[in-house]
């Protein structure tokens, strides 16, 4: 105590200087004098108040905030027994109270008074270490419950009693968790509140100023908000206590304030391990005799908390909190901290709620919230040795005495040793010596060798090695050393966001993207909470979201990766087989990553449809993929599973079909498993199978009501498709719609076999329409294929189906330029063979006719610059791959033009109708060199694989308008060599 004389002496002047200013009879030399005759006696009110306030930094500012609590403690001391009935003097000064600006003033200073009492008496040793947070736990449930009173009361006259539907009145019940629960508060603790109301009902506004009823919910929710505020607000008398309403349902995102029939859901339902742990501490505030509803809410938390059989998962669910605490204190590079480092406070807690977890379902005895009361329970029972119980009790009392000291020094929530010489002289004055209570509640002194801090720390560390034996010996993990190397995301779901930004920081996540990223998992997490996922699917959630964030924070891209995950992870979270599906097949989960990397067609696809995650299990079909010459079959096959004659899931079915396969034509592409051709391929003959079988079906569909034209024989329909633009090319594309048109054989007569007669080339007209409808139909699986009948004669005038007869005539006398052009991508998809012949010869015939070259020319470019003017906006920053000069357009211009010029001459070249092959039939006459051939191609071929896994990345066909400056160059050479 000598180190701190020359402190409580300066003290002590200060406090007199106020003390004579607020009081002007007092004598200042004799103030002074009585300070140097007494300030180093404990046994005189002067020493023993400069004792208290050398102790304590906030002792000292409540006296000089309080001018005549200090001239009180100046004549005489106060006593442990004036720290009581709180309630009773709480209430007293607020029963005059009308105003909400003097009821805040009077919580913070009640509080701030009696805290310095209760400083004054822990420094002075006038009551045992437990007494004091004994103490400090009955403070904060007067000034909570005193503040709910005055508050509820206010409330009630602004918007009515709130009533349930049996008419009796409600309250707000609310839940002290943690050391409030467990009177246990440390000096300056936050404290952990979850509010509950008995049932839903309405308020009743007789008697009030209320113009209507508000719902119960409401009510309440306000009635929270507020007393949160008269709790937690910082004003110029400073705070009444920090207040986390964290440990609620559904946390942050939960309602504030839930009826008891949906906190029973959400425990039954959600109720998670660290909530079962942290509800053992849970004890409702307030408690008066006779009321029950607190019966009620007892015996509804309590099956949640104590299992009715011996529940030895609990020892896992702590170890791995433990865990997570190691690695939060790893994180936060906290030292010397007692209460979450090895040893500590928290490892003494964990000891004694791991066997009220286990057996506190079979032994009554184990159900109380009181630590030190529960450790003989526990000793009794034969858990722990009367040498580990008393090893446990000596070092949580001198734990708890550090952290009391501590916070004490300055009403701050620290449980780290100071580095402060003046805060570790306190430190060593005040576990030097000290009191607390034996078995018979008597006070008695405890005392250690403490002669500076060597020794105290000394004292602590055995202390702290003590605990941690006994940790070990009954729940320690002995993998505790891999801890170090374990994922820092495996404690994300319980995680506050100051753990995940240091998360982010340790996984090198840029600072200035850590704002960004931090926003999106906070999104993600408050998403989570809003759906039911269950007990399991938390659990599995939990073991699968480390390995999912540290495959995604490898990848170059993960701000574009993630937000595509979570969504996936969000969509597939209350379906617990998935996520086992991605956590016992890392290679799937592995896969799953980087194939959303590059796609963000493939992240949307499995979000919307998390069947396809299926297709990830077999990476091997994925490399190899099926030959597209079996999609028919396959289709087929995936078709026979279904009911017969269920059209709704047929449908459906073609849907999933088309996007499983779409999945793994994706997934071949970005694992190079198919060049950027063959790609093209196995999109459009996936598109001309599901053109056989919604054809097929709108077939089906309509000769079942009108039957069939007479003049079809055996399995004929008369009926062709035509694909047009890059089906017809047989290059179709990720996003590629369907440019179709609709032929049929016209043959005068009706339809027969049906429950109607019509006319053929009505029933035809209807079949065509069918097939739109099946195409264009927006089921739960999405529309099949956006299709585009604007080729057809006439446009959209023209009727949908159009007879062969009609479409040649049309296409020799009336077809624009453009129409032709369009003619040479084009291709039967469907039909009987002797149909697509007829197509064929129509096609050469018209594409061969003679035509004037000079107009042909004009007429190409003018369709050109048309198509600039409507569809080319990029910015001059970029370069459309597809609409601008030099681009996808200007080849496919190219090939068509070469196409007409020289089709005329030689009937040959109309025999293809992709571009590729069209330019090389082109050199193999000698149209074009083999070296303008070969240079067009691999443009074309650069172009459009660029605009493939742009498609995949979700990504407009943009790029840089510093790229492809060498293919466009020539593109436009050649352009104005070929149009002068």
């Amino acid at each position: 105590m000598t180190a701190l004389f020359p402190l409580i002496e300066q003290k002590l002047n200060t406090l007199g200087a106020t003390l004579c200013q607020s009081f002007p009879e007092i004598d200042p030399n004799r103030l002074a004098l009585t300070i140097q005759q007494h300030y180093k006696d404990k046994n005189h009110p002067i020493g023993r108040l400069g004792y208290a306030v050398g102790m304590s930094d906030f002792v000292e500012k409540v006296l000089q905030k309080q001018p005549h609590l200090l001239a009180q403690w100046w004549e005489k001391s106060p006593e442990f027994s004036d720290c009581d009935q709180y309630a009773e003097r709480l209430n007293t000064q607020l029963s005059g109270i009308s105003d909400e600006a003097t009821f805040y003033s009077t919580l913070r200073l009640f509080r701030h008074i009696e805290m310095a009492k209760l400083s004054f008496c822990q420094s002075l040793n006038l009551a045992g270490v437990e007494q004091i947070f004994i103490r400090l736990s009955q403070l904060a449930e007067s000034l909570i419950i005193s503040a709910l009173d005055w508050l509820y009361r206010r409330a009630c006259a602004e918007m009515g009693t709130p009533l349930d539907e049996q008419g009796n009145p409600q309250q707000l019940y609310i839940l002290g968790m943690g050391k409030l629960g467990g009177f246990e508060l440390n000096f300056s603790s936050d404290i952990d509140l979850i509010f509950t109301y008995p049932s839903q009902g309405e308020t009743d506004i007789t008697g009030t100023n209320a113009r209507r009823s508000v719902d119960n919910t409401k009510f309440f929710t306000r009635l929270g908000q507020r007393l949160i505020n008269a709790l937690n607000d910082f004003t110029s008398d400073g705070f009444v206590y920090r207040t986390d309403m964290r440990l609620r349902p559904f946390g942050e995102s939960g309602a504030l304030v839930l009826s008891f029939a949906a906190m029973e859901q959400y425990y039954q339902d959600q109720g998670r391990d660290w909530e079962r742990y942290a509800m053992i501490k849970g004890r409702i505030l307030g408690i008066q005799d006779n009321d029950p509803h607190i019966a009620y809410l007892q015996k509804m938390l309590r099956p949640f908390v104590y299992r009715r059989y011996i529940d030895f998962s609990a020892i896992q669910s702590l170890r791995e909190m433990k865990s997570k605490i190691e690695r939060e204190v790893r994180r936060r590079g906290l030292k010397d901290n007692i209460k979450l480092g090895a040893g500590g406070i928290r490892e003494i807690e964990f000891i004694v709620q791991v066997f009220q977890l286990i057996r506190g379902g079979r032994e009554i005895s184990l159900q109380q919230h009181c630590l030190l009361n529960l450790l003989p329970k526990i000793t009794k029972l034969g858990l722990i040795t009367q040498k580990q119980c008393q090893s446990l009790h000596e070092s949580y009392l001198f734990l708890r005495r550090v952290e009391n000291v501590l916070q004490a020094i300055n009403d701050q929530q620290t449980q780290t040793l100071p580095t402060d010489d003046i805060d570790r002289l306190r430190l060593i004055e005040a576990c030097r010596h000290f009191t607390c209570l034996n078995e018979q509640e008597e006070i008695i002194d405890i005392t250690y060798p403490i002669k500076n801090w060597k020794d105290f720390y000394r004292t602590l560390q055995q202390h702290q090695e003590n605990v941690r034996l006994v940790f070990n010996q009954l729940i320690g993990d002995t993998k505790e050393e891999s801890a170090e190397k374990e994922n820092q995301w495996l404690d994300f779901l319980e995680a506050d966001f100051d753990e995940i930004e240091q998360m982010l920081q340790e996984t090198k996540v840029q600072a200035d993207h850590i704002d960004e990223i931090l926003n999106k998992l906070k999104q993600f997490k408050e998403n989570l909470n809003r759906r039911i996922i269950g007990h399991r699917g938390r659990e599995v959630l939990g073991r699968l979201m480390p390995s999912v964030f540290s495959l995604i924070f490898k990848q170059e891209n993960h701000r574009t990766l993630l937000p595509r995950i979570l969504h996936l992870i969000e969509k597939i979270s209350s379906r617990t087989t998935y996520l086992e599906l991605l956590l016992e097949n890392p290679q799937s989960l592995q896969q799953l990553i980087e194939l959303c990397a590059q796609s963000q067609l493939i992240a949307d696809q499995l979000a919307e449809h998390p069947i396809l995650l299926d297709e990830l299990l077999n990476i091997e079909n994925l490399r190899h993929p099926l030959p597209f010459t079996r999609y028919p079959d396959e289709l087929q096959q995936y078709l026979l599973r279904l009911p017969q004659d269920d059209e709704e899931q047929f449908i459906d079915a073609l849907r999933q079909f088309k996007k499983a396969t779409l999945l793994r034509i994706a997934a071949a592409d970005i694992l190079d498993a198919l060049p950027t051709m063959k790609v093209s391929d196995h999109l459009t003959y996936l598109a001309e199978t599901i053109v056989d079988a919604v054809v097929n079906l709108a077939w089906k569909q309509v000769s079942a009501r009108f039957g069939t034209p007479q003049h079809l024989q055996n399995n004929e329909k008369g009926f062709l498709v035509i694909g047009y633009g890059k089906l017809g090319g047989i290059e179709l594309g990720y996003k590629s719609d369907l440019d179709l048109v609709f032929l049929y054989n016209a043959v005068e007569g009706e339809t027969i076999g049906g429950k109607k007669v019509i006319d053929n080339n009505q029933f035809y007209l209807r079949l065509s329409q069918k097939i739109v409808s099946i195409f264009s139909l927006n089921t739960s699986a999405g529309v099949l294929y956006d299709v585009d009948m604007r080729l057809r004669p006439s446009g959209d005038a023209g009727l949908l189906g159009c007879s062969i007869s009609a479409f040649e005539s049309y296409q020799l006398n009336e077809a624009w330029t453009w129409e032709k052009q369009a003619l040479v991508r084009s291709r039967p998809v469907f039909g009987e063979q002797a149909l697509r012949q007829k197509f064929e010869n129509i096609r050469r015939l018209v594409l061969s006719a003679p035509r004037d070259i000079n107009k042909l020319k004009m007429e190409v470019v003018e369709m050109r610059e048309k198509m600039l003017t409507h569809f080319s906006h990029s910015q001059k920053t970029k370069f459309n791959l597809k609409t601008d000069r030099g681009g996808i357009t200007d080849i496919e211009f190219i090939a068509q033009y070469l196409m007409l010029a020289n089709a005329p001459q030689n009937v040959t070249l109309t025999r293809w109708s992709d571009n590729v092959r069209i330019f090389d039939s082109m050199a193999e006459i000698n149209i074009i060199s083999w070296s303008d051939c070969e240079k067009l191609k691999q443009c074309y071929i650069k172009l459009r694989n660029t605009i493939h896994h742009l498609n995949l990345l979700g990504n407009p066909s943009l790029v840089p308008d510093n790229e492809f400056v060498e293919e466009r160059k020539f593109i436009k050479e050649f352009w104005k060599k070929l149009f002068n």
